[in-house]
């Protein structure tokens, strides 16, 4: 049968041009990451000490933290033993007597209460 062309077959031959103008557009694509690499270095930089300042503080809030819990524990003990605990008996309000009043035997619309 007939044999495929390989892609070395179809592509342009190189030439003095071709290689040039690679080598010119690779000289300022390097020189110019060159020129910024630090940059780089300064991002990481900046990114170690900000998480170093991150666990530095977080550290300093929990033992803040540790302190006021250690505080109110010892507040609410001092509480429970100088102060008196509340009776649990708590009484229940008394119910209400309603009576209608009554003129001559008809309702007139006013209603007394008695404790």
């Amino acid at each position: 049968m007939w044999k495929k062309e390989s892609n070395l077959d179809t592509q342009p031959t190189p030439t003095m041009a071709t290689y040039s103008e690679a080598m010119d557009k690779f000289t300022k694509s390097a020189t110019a990451f060159l020129e910024n690499v630090h940059h780089m270095t300064q991002a990481r930089d900046a990114y170690q000490e900000a998480m170093t300042a991150s666990a530095a503080i977080r550290q300093s809030l929990e033992a803040g933290d540790q302190a006021l819990r250690s505080l109110m524990l010892q507040l609410e003990q001092a509480i429970d033993v100088h102060l008196p605990k509340p009776t649990l008996e708590k009484k229940g309000p008394e119910p209400v007597k309603v009576a209608a009043a009554r003129a001559g035997g008809n309702n007139i619309g006013v209603v007394k209460t008695f404790p």
